[in-house]
């Protein structure tokens, strides 16, 4: 058995998994082996990646995955924990915004901003927004992550007139649902669509991703209490780092 911290054997760069699946699969050897005990900190990064020959990007998207699954906690400035058995990692059906999750997940949420601007809404656009077309939309495109590991690409309309003043807003760290909620329009639910799609080139580049691997593409529209439409949202995760929990159940026929 490896010592804590050392993992055996090294990642092979001649296998058919990918680095950061061999990276996941050492490191649950090591907590299954009790050679990292619930609790335990992990090794820093910097040593985790020379131990393992890889790559800070490839070590952060194999933690990630351990978060979400529930083997691993974050905790921001300090390192990495073993977790307990009942850390909830799955992104919940209930409304809420990306922050929201990251919290509830224990993981740092940040932002990479590709476009922020105010543009006319097309015919679809108004349509789906119960709006005129032409009418001004602040479009806000981001890709989203989950400590430093970009999680999705999230692309938000919400009708000008309904925004607040946002000069001087850092999107990059703030959240749209807050600034909607201190304008007094709060999403308070959501109509949604989830279908799997191939990533673009362009998609795969902003997730570092490889193109045509798996995606969750999401539409979906939110309603304020008072049910005006106060955004819709395209938002494409990466297929292996979102996990959606949900539950069923047989209605009167």
């Amino acid at each position: 058995m490896a010592n804590p911290g050392e993992f055996e054997p090294p990642i092979r760069v001649d296998y058919p998994d990918p680095l950061w699946i061999q990276a996941v699969r050492l490191i649950r050897d090591q907590i299954n082996s009790g050679s990292l005990a619930e609790g335990m900190r992990l090794p820093p990064e910097r040593e985790l990646c020379q131990q393992l020959g890889i790559s800070r990007v490839t070590l952060r998207k194999a933690l990630t995955q351990l978060v979400e699954d529930g083997v691993l906690a974050p905790s921001h400035g300090r390192g990495w924990y073993v977790g307990t058995a009942n850390q909830d990692r799955d992104w919940s059906n209930d409304l809420e915004s990306f922050s929201e999750t990251a919290k509830r997940m224990g993981l740092e949420p940040s932002s990479e901003v590709v476009t922020v601007e105010e543009r006319p809404a097309s015919l679809d656009e108004a349509e789906s927004l119960g709006v005129a077309p032409g009418t001004p939309l602040f479009h806000l495109d981001r890709v989203r992550l989950l400590a430093d590991v970009p999680i999705a690409r999230d692309e938000t309309l919400v009708p000008a007139a309904l925004m607040p003043d946002i000069t001087g807003v850092d999107f990059e760290t703030a959240s749209l649902f807050s600034i909607l909620a201190d304008a007094g329009l709060a999403p308070e639910r959501a109509e949604s669509t989830i279908q799997a799609r191939a990533a673009d080139a362009s998609l795969a580049e902003s997730l570092r991703m490889q193109e045509g691997e798996p995606i969750l593409e999401m539409h979906q529209i939110a309603y304020a209490a008072d049910d005006r439409k106060v955004s819709m949202s395209r938002i494409r995760y990466a297929g292996d780092r979102y996990r959606l929990r949900t539950g069923f159940a047989r209605g009167a026929h």
